[in-house]
């Protein structure tokens, strides 16, 4: 299985493809079906533990944005760059995650 969409990679370029179509025909009774439709690319393991992060911060019963970027800074968990999250750098890391 993959682990991500290798053709939407290559649609994220922001110029025109030249090769529109060529081999995205299906023929009924044999598409491949993508399990990881949306992604681009696989999770980095800073994603990856991002995921395990925010399921122990929700667990905690955390419902507003500001608690939650609390409980991540109280459990250690730091942004890429090894600073503590705020409110709106956390917000700017989901859109630039696409979350």
């Amino acid at each position: 299985m993959k682990a991500f969409n290798q053709k939407l990679a290559m649609w994220m370029n922001p110029t025109p493809s030249k090769e529109a179509g060529i081999n995205n025909i299906q023929i009924p009774g044999q598409v491949e079906h993508l399990i990881w439709q949306t992604r681009y690319k696989e999770p980095s393991s800073y994603e990856q533990d991002m995921v395990q992060q925010l399921i122990q911060a929700f667990s905690t019963g955390v419902t507003e944005l500001d608690q939650l970027v609390n409980q991540l800074n109280q459990q250690g968990f730091r942004q890429e760059s090894g600073e503590s999250w705020t409110v709106e750098q956390f917000s700017e890391e989901m859109q630039r995650l696409g979350y």
